[in-house]
This record gives C-alpha cells, structure tokens and sequence, in this order.
C-alpha cells in the first residue's frame, strides 16, 4: 500500500517567526499522486463523515485524471468554502476517519486534495468566476457571517433566494477572520471565498447589528420572508478564581481579535497594540489555546506554556495543531489547573499558582474527567495569560429578542428543521450548541434546506 503524501511544511524555526501559513500546499505531481491512492470505493464511507455532504471520490477521481475544471465543479457543488475547510477541517475526525485505506494504513488526504482544488480555482481565477443560477425573487435574511451563515447563504442562493447576510462587525467571516490566525487561514483566502459568494448574488451589509440596528420584526418588515440566525459563540468563558481581573490576562476571544481581524501583529504598521510578556500562559487544550499559544510566539514570547488540565491523550485540538505548536517550541503542562493569580504592585499578573489534577471517571463529554491533587500546589512565574477554555453563545440578540426562546446554556432553541420558537426564524451553528466550523456548516446546509421546505409550504 502506497503511503501518504506529507505536505510541505515550513520549517519549524522559520514559521515561528512569521505569520505566513505553515502548510504549504501540494504540487500537482503530489496532489495527484496521493488522488490515486484513492480506491473509487463503490460504498464511499468518507462522505458518511463530511457534515456538507461532498463528492469526496468523485472530485479526488478528477485530481487523478488532471481534469481540474470538473474537481472544483464537484467540490463546490456542496461546499461553498473549500479552501477554508482544506486548511482548517478536523478531517482526521471526519470523513479521512472513515477512509477504508485508514484500517489499514494511512487514510487518503481528502483535506489537503480539497485544499489543493480549491487553491487551483482561485490560483487561475484570482477575481472569482460568476455563477449565474435561476432567481425566484424571494427574500431571505442571515444574521452573522460565520461558516453557518455563509454556507446558508451560499445554498440558498443557488437555490434562486436572494440572500442578504448582515454582518455586525466590519468585516464578514466571524470565527474565520477573527478566531483563527493567519498561519492557519490566510485572510486573502478568506476574502476570496467570501467574495465567491456575493459573486453568486449573496449581499453583505455590514456594521448592522441585528437586535439593535434592526429587530428580527423589522427584518420581516421590510419584506424577508425568513431568517437564519448564525450569530456564533463570541461570550468569553473564564474560570472565576482569584486574581483573574488583573492586567495582562486575556479571553482568548479578546487576544485573538487583537491579533487576527486588528491586525496587532502588525504594530506600528496597524495602531493595535498588545502587550506580550516574555512568559506566557495560556490555558486550555483546544484549537484556540493552540492557536493563542502558537500567536504568542510568533509575538516575541520567549516562553509560552500551555496548561491542560487533564492529559494529551484527552486534548480537544487537532493532532496536527498540537504537533506544530511542539515543533515550534510550545511548552506543555499536562495535568495542571491555575487555581491563582497574584499580581505586581502595578496590578499587573506576575504569578500563577496552579494545582495538579489525575484522572477519574469519564464525564458527559466521554471524556475522563480530571480531579485536584490535594496538596499539590506549586507558583510560577508569568507576566501574560491567555484563558482559552472555551465560549458561551453570543447573548446580545437573544436578550433583545424575547420571543426567542434559549436553554440553561444561553443556546437558541430549534426543532428537528432548525426553526426557532418564532416562525420563519432559522438558527444553527454555534449559537445552538455547534464546536467546529464544518459542523457549523453542516447545520447552516441542512437549516437552508428546511428554509426551502418551509417557503415552498407557506
């Protein structure tokens, strides 16, 4: 069995020092090198694991054949973001799990193939290409650019809807521009994306927050006939211990909106200043701790520290996120939890006061979940801490919005078509309880089909 193809990589003491993107992408000879190991199975098991749906063997089979115009037609048929899902995607968790040659070996490399597809549209078509599609002049609102909302979007439009996303900050994406950094999804390939939407007919108006800018009721008003809710997960979580207020102790939410969608990383050049220190902190063991703990570096931390409180084994992240940040220096401290911070005379974090944890039985999460040491507490030193335990659903609209009914958790409440409590109002992503970006997606697909169901009944 022929192996895999590794894809190029920078090297690990380059890339630390720079934000460019680490993977570097197949050439042609590899990319369709590692399309004919696919096996064309009758019974495509992968596609059972991709939550949009894609033809994975049939655009991989035109890879092999170098018939790129009909890959890219098959790929986009059902994603309408692949060159983002190629670079950010848990395939590992997904559709290359349920690869047939994975039993036996190394499963196929479905996302770096789509990634490669996707990088050859916009390599050849660096303005888009226009898709025209039929219109049935009815109108349809999303709330929140985020991957549900502009795959909704996307569906819909080329279903024939006429879409409006509006977008609260300045810029579309959500989670794509602001919580992933530009190592990993290089905002240029977020814009073409984007742009291969409102090339399809979807508008954007930005800077409208939906709540306060305009209410769901005036949305209707002014002739919508339905409405998306993909508002995302912007909350920040923090673990309510002592000294957490102090300065230099960041969300991860704040950290990586500083860096990624205001551009700090560019200071002076961009006026977004941020303060790293020369040890830093970061707690969690999720994609966006590795990803704030990999920014760091690049930053100019000497030291940065990822503090996970149960074992490598049980970490949330992508293997290949927690490989990279190893390789470019990232510290690990399995096992330990902060219980403490104590600050300088300024009101500045100078200490961390952590205990260690063992694992017990396993939690609703199916995971083992973790327990203090008594006694086991121990200090080091910090001068920045980024707390990366996760996000709580965006409150804003619901509060503004009393018919619209949430759970204990802050989440929207849907039925089984993604409709909420009030009728013609569609929610997914992670406003109702989504984790990843594809399976953000997959809700905002299936939540475009039962809004054509819904307006083809009413």
């Amino acid at each position: 069995m022929s192996q895999r193809n590794k894809i190029p990589e920078q090297k690990p003491e380059e890339r630390r020092k720079n934000f460019k993107e680490v993977n570097l992408g197949y050439t042609k000879e590899q990319a369709e090198a590692e399309a004919k190991r696919c096996l064309q199975c009758k019974n495509p098991t992968c596609v059972k694991g991709c939550p949009v749906e894609i033809n994975i063997p049939g655009f991989i089979k035109e890879i092999a054949k170098n018939n790129m115009p009909e890959s890219i037609k098959v790929l986009k048929d059902k994603n309408n973001l692949p060159a983002v899902c190629g670079r950010v995607c848990p395939q590992e968790d997904q559709c290359e799990k349920n690869c047939i040659l994975a039993k036996k070996g190394s499963s196929v490399a479905i996302g770096n193939l789509e990634r490669y597809t996707a990088d050859w549209e916009q390599s050849l078509f660096p303005k888009g290409r226009d898709v025209t599609h039929p219109s049935n002049g009815i109108k349809i609102a999303v709330v929140g650019s985020g991957p549900a909302g502009l795959t909704c979007a996307g569906d819909l439009s080329k279903i024939g809807y006429d879409v409006t996303i509006f977008e609260s900050l300045h810029a579309a994406g959500g989670v794509l521009r602001y919580g992933i950094p530009e190592f990993r999804l290089s905002k240029t390939i977020l814009d073409y994306e984007i742009h291969s939407l409102e090339r399809l007919g979807v508008k954007i108006e930005k800077n409208v927050l939906i709540g306060r800018t305009k209410s769901l009721d005036d949305l209707f008003s002014e002739g919508f006939k339905a409405v998306f809710i993909g508002v995302g997960a912007g909350l920040p979580k923090f673990m309510d211990i002592p000294g957490e207020n102090l300065n230099n102790i960041y969300s991860t939410n704040e950290f990586l909106v500083r860096v990624n969608m205001m551009e700090a990383y560019k200071f002076p050049e961009h006026d977004t200043p941020i303060n790293i220190g020369k040890k830093v902190a970061v707690i969690g063991g999720g994609n966006t701790a590795m990803d704030s703990a990999r920014t760091a570096l690049r930053l100019g931390a000497e030291e940065v520290t990822l503090i996970y409180r149960r074992t490598e084994k049980e970490m949330p992240a992508r293997i290949e996120e927690f490989h990279h940040a190893a390789e470019e220096g990232v510290k690990f401290m399995f096992l330990t939890t902060p219980v403490k911070y104590t600050g300088d005379e300024k009101g500045y974090v100078k200490e961390m006061e952590c205990v260690k944890m063992e694992l017990a039985e396993s939690d609703e999460s199916g995971r083992r979940s973790a327990k203090v040491i008594p006694g086991s507490n121990f200090k080091i030193a910090v001068d920045l801490v980024v707390v990366a335990i996760g996000l709580s659903p965006n409150p804003l609209l619901p509060s503004l919005t009393s018919a619209l009914k949430t759970d204990s958790k802050g989440e929207i409440v849907i039925d089984d078509n993604f409709m909420t409590s009030i009728k013609g109002v569609f929610a997914g992503g992670d406003i109702v309880g989504g984790e990843t970006v594809i399976q953000a997606m997959g809700m905002g697909k299936r939540a475009a089909r039962s809004i054509d169901n819904y307006l083809k009944r009413n």
